[in-house]
């Protein structure tokens, strides 16, 4: 058992999804739900008096939305501000965008795995203290849990669509380039793809596929300024290819934590 729960509040008016997540969360061992809020109101009251690490935040609810709460979090004046993670039905890439821009940490499109929200839960709240990661399995490799934070920013600022299924499929991709660089010498069909595919319940080819469906979106609506500075003058006369982007993610990564 850790010796610091990670504390979580729920921000849903469905009551009934709102009891099952906190159900599982309160099964894993290392968290606990602090709090179930069934407006945007409650959720800011609740961010006051329970002191959350983490906000599971639904964008649509009564009283105050999902995107006014992000607005009004500001002015609570939380230290620590809790991290977000934003619950939603609609893909759209304005909101998603809005969201990004109030500081949402991290997006779940529903339905959305329970095990897969609990990895994020996990993942946000310990992005800064130092505390290593815990869960049904072995303990996280050194450094891995502020990679996975690192990761994610920087495929917000590529603009990779975060409701595309090619988002997680990549962040994956760039850990694991990360903890074994040969994955990337010509093992990417080989080995990445079909642990990836194994991870998520898809296929090795469908798995490449998505990775470039994100790609080719990011390319061509999301930061290619970022694109060119992270690939090199070749971005600039065609899109990438997985290979590359993975690569050079996972490059980004390695020479910030020499820089750091």
């Amino acid at each position: 058992m850790p010796s610091q729960l990670i504390r979580v509040l729920i921000a849903d008016n469905n009551l009934e999804l709102c009891r099952t997540i906190q159900e599982f969360l309160d099964n894993q061992g290392d968290m606990e739900v602090v709090g179930i809020a069934l407006d945007g109101q409650q959720a800011l009251e609740q961010m006051v008096e329970r002191k959350p690490d983490v906000v599971i935040l639904d964008i649509t609810m009564p009283n105050l939305d999902g995107m006014a709460v992000m607005e009004r979090m500001g002015e609570l004046e939380l230290e620590p501000a809790p991290k977000v993670i934003v619950l939603t039905a609609l893909g759209r890439e304005d909101i998603i965008q809005r969201f990004t821009e109030l500081g949402a940490h991290y997006f779940i499109i529903k339905p959305f795995d329970l095990e897969l929200l609990a990895e994020r839960v996990r993942q946000f709240s310990r992005a800064n203290d130092g505390l290593v990661q815990r869960g049904k399995g072995a303990a996280a490799a050194p450094g891995y849990t502020e990679a996975s934070v690192t990761v994610t920013q920087l495929l917000h600022e590529m603009g990779v669509p975060p409701n595309f299924k090619g988002y997680n499929y990549l962040r994956d991709a760039v850990l694991m380039a990360l903890r074994d660089p040969q994955l990337l010498g010509g093992s990417l069909t080989k080995r990445l793809y079909p642990q990836i595919a194994e991870k998520y319940g898809s296929t090795p080819g469908g798995v490449e596929a998505a990775i470039r469906n994100a790609v080719l979106a990011c390319y061509e609506r999301g930061n290619q300024d970022f694109i060119h500075q992270l690939c090199g003058v070749g971005s600039r006369k065609s899109c990438p290819t997985n290979s590359l982007v993975i690569a050079k993610l996972a490059d980004h990564i390695r020479l910030q934590r020499k820089v750091g």
